[in-house]
Order: structure tokens, then sequence, then C-alpha cells
């Protein structure tokens, strides 16, 4: 799979250092906003998930937190693609195996927000686009994507 260093405008936008933000990422490239609008938009639902389930366990990309920062909830970040008219196309159901990897022959044509172990990158029309190439040449199991409807 070919690949493109990008990080969503997160520079551009004036942030620097390193992050585990690839949910904010991801969501930047392949939706085209900007990463400041991006981030604005899953900090405050974070925020206000956050303040509304105090205490509870929710699953997150990434373990660090429930921020644009340094993880995300997937509740929180999956509501907002929805918003925006982007749909969830599981690939991988429990106990199935794993059915599709990353790599271009395996993936659909288009602008997607693809899942994978612990990471949410972009593949666009067959090219991998995040700041690393996180293929594990085309092996790393897919557990599902985002397309827009």
């Amino acid at each position: 799979m070919n690949f493109v260093k990008n990080d969503g405008g997160r520079e551009a936008a004036g942030y620097k250092g390193t992050a585990g933000d690839c949910v904010t990422r991801a969501i930047a490239i392949a939706t085209e906003k900007p990463y400041s609008e991006v981030y604005d938009a899953l900090f405050h639902a974070s925020k206000e998930y956050g303040e509304r389930h105090r205490g509870r366990v929710a699953k997150r990309i990434n373990t660090r937190g429930g921020s644009p920062r340094s993880g995300q909830f997937r509740v929180v970040f999956q509501k907002y693609l929805e918003f925006l008219g982007w749909k969830w196309v599981p690939t991988m159901l429990i106990g199935s195996g794993c059915k599709v990897h990353l790599n271009e022959k395996e993936l659909p044509a288009g602008r997607l927000i693809v899942s994978v172990s612990k990471h949410l990158t972009s593949v666009i029309d067959g090219v991998l686009n995040d700041t690393y190439d996180c293929s594990r040449n085309g092996m790393r199991c897919v557990y599902g994507y985002y397309i827009k409807l």
C-alpha cells in the first residue's frame, strides 16, 4: 500500500509536539475539514460525554484519556462522524477472525477512516495517509471503516 505522510493539518494549525491524536487526524484528513475544527468539535463532545458519564468505563481509541489529543471515546467520535454523514462498515465480527487487511486490494475506493488495533487512520483511494506507515506491510487487520454516504 502506498503511504503519504500526513498530519491532517495539525502542525499548520499551530499544534506542537507529539500526541495520541489519531482520531482527530484521521477525521481531518478523510473529511478534509481543518484540524482545529475537528479538534474543537471532539473536545466539546468529549467534555459533554465525560460530564454525563462520570465514573463509567467506555471504550476508547488509545488508552491515555478521553480527549482529541490523547485518545478518544469511540461513542463520541462515532456520533460526530454519523452527524457528518459517515457510516460504519464492520469487517470483523467476534470470533470471525481477520477477513480484511490494511491494503488497497482489500478496501474499497474512496475516502475511508479505518479502525485497526488501538488506532484510527485514513485511506484515500488506496493510499494510506497518516504520520507513519501503520499497515504492517499490508497485513494489519482492519476491524472496520467509516465511509461517507
